[in-house]
């Protein structure tokens, strides 16, 4: 079985075309590991097993009448517990949308069924996304496959922990200040946040679209950089309803000359210094490109230690400081809220009490991305930490005196102030043996270059690593 659990969704549909495998034994041998695995860790929180298994018999026998739906042809997938699924449970983590069934896919979603992919079930995430570790009160705390006593982190940690397991080849997340690529960090995968404006969020539960929401972005997530490759191009381009999203052209990763990149790297993004073994993997990734002749100097973005008040600004903003999400959840009918959200709506009234009006807050970003976009002038990519520690032990991310504590993620919350696509791959390990990945942030539109990067750097590293679980 582990030939096909731990097999990539590229490698999959391969096969499956090639009728060397079936559908339904993919399917089913992922619902036998989901079934060993997810009591550990929580993952998935609402199986769809007989549904998945009825779809997988049809694409079998699609396939012997010579059709083939598309790229993903039979490849079973997860999805976040906050993307609509049409007939299926979004809780989006919160007790007044604990019963909530969508009539409709989201766009990703119908999409992704479009190319093929059958859908598992859906995953684990904090309330309402909200948070960089995975606990709600509606389906509890995910464990991190590498240490259950750590956090999978957040907010898509359900999707990397199933993933990390082998229990999903490949899922969709989202991301808002890291919530793709913290997760995939915690949990030693791949992940990929797009350019702003490259993958339509509509019918993600509980979203609007407020211009300030551009922070928000839609990505795949896998244990093998070729299939971010292969799930961009599915889920990308207008879909004639989410305003933010441009018909901007998508280049192919493999026509990347990696010889031709210029390259910065930083390890401190001078918030909060990173874990010895953080700062000595990024070195070690760029010791690699330099091997591959990539021009790399290590510089780092003037102004960028304002990463986390101008994210933290735009949150509370957003979220009309506090009161926005009050309404929020009258509307839904939660009444009972998980304690962090309580301390996320204390901070964001407190961030509001303290800060310019929205004018304000509009000039401290446009000056922020304006700073960043001069620096990229002179390089192609950006190879820096994805979060200043690894895996968390579970509650670490909050504390009563100081909640959040989020420092620590800064060095995500960068690229969505700027809305560059950003890809993490695994690239070391820990002293207590978890997964260090590496941050590869290019230019705006040019996610094909943060993939082609991301990929050689999983070659030369190795990537995932199975956990012993």
């Amino acid at each position: 079985m582990d030939e096909l659990i731990y097999a990539s969704a590229t490698e999959l549909a391969r096969a499956i075309r090639a009728k060397e495998i079936s559908s339904e034994e993919v399917v089913e041998a992922h619902l036998e590991r989901i079934e060993k695995v997810n009591p550990k860790l929580n993952a998935i929180v609402h199986l769809i097993a007989n549904t998945a298994r009825a779809q997988a018999r049809e694409a079998d026998t699609a396939l012997a009448r010579g059709q083939i739906r598309g790229p993903l042809h039979g490849v079973p997938i997860t999805i976040k517990d906050n993307m609509e699924t049409a007939g299926v449970i979004c809780t989006s983590g919160t007790k007044g949308h604990a019963s909530f069934v969508p009539k409709q896919d989201g766009t990703v979603v119908t999409r992704m069924r479009a190319a093929g992919a059958i859908i598992l079930g859906k995953t684990n995430l904090p309330e309402l996304a909200l948070a960089f570790e995975t606990d709600n009160l509606v389906y509890g705390r995910t464990n991190n496959p590498y240490d259950l006593l750590r956090t999978p982190g957040g907010s898509s940690g359900g999707e990397a922990a199933i993933i990390a397991a082998g229990g999903s080849p490949l899922g969709l997340g989202n991301d808002y200040g890291g919530s793709v690529r913290l997760p995939s960090h915690f949990c030693g995968i791949a992940g990929l946040k797009p350019t702003a404006g490259r993958v339509p969020r509509t019918d993600l539960s509980i979203f609007s679209y407020s211009p300030r929401d551009i922070l928000l972005h839609v990505g795949p997530m896998a244990r093998f950089v070729e299939d971010l490759i292969l799930t961009l191009p599915i889920i990308a381009g207008v879909d004639w309803r989410d305003p933010s999203v441009v018909p901007m052209p998508l280049g192919d990763p493999k026509k990347v000359d990696l010889k031709s990149l210029r390259a910065a790297y930083y390890t401190n993004n001078g918030i909060i210094p990173p874990t010895l073994e953080t700062a000595r993997t990024v070195e070690k990734t760029v010791e690699a490109l330099s091997d591959e002749d990539m021009a790399v100097e290590e510089d780092c973005p003037k102004g960028i230690s304002e990463t986390l008040n101008v994210w933290n600004e735009i949150l509370a903003s957003s979220l009309d400081g506090g009161s926005g999400l009050k309404k929020l959840f009258r509307i839904i009918r939660t009444t009972e809220i998980h304690p962090w959200m309580q301390g996320t709506m204390k901070l964001c009234h407190d961030i509001a009490a303290s800060t310019h009006h929205f004018a304000g807050l509009m000039l401290h970003w446009g000056g922020f991305c304006s700073s960043m976009l001069s620096f990229v002038k002179k390089y192609d990519v950006i190879i820096c930490p994805v979060c200043a520690v690894p895996a968390l032990p579970h509650g670490a991310s909050y504390d009563p005196e100081k909640i959040p504590i989020w420092a620590p993620f800064s060095y995500t919350m960068t690229y969505n102030i700027t809305g560059w696509p950003a890809a993490v791959v695994r690239a070391g390990t820990s002293p207590e043996g978890l997964p260090i990945g590496v941050q590869v942030v290019a230019r705006p539109w040019r996610d094909d270059v943060a993939l082609a990067v991301a990929q050689h750097i999983e070659s030369v590293t190795g990537g995932w690593q199975r956990p012993k679980l």
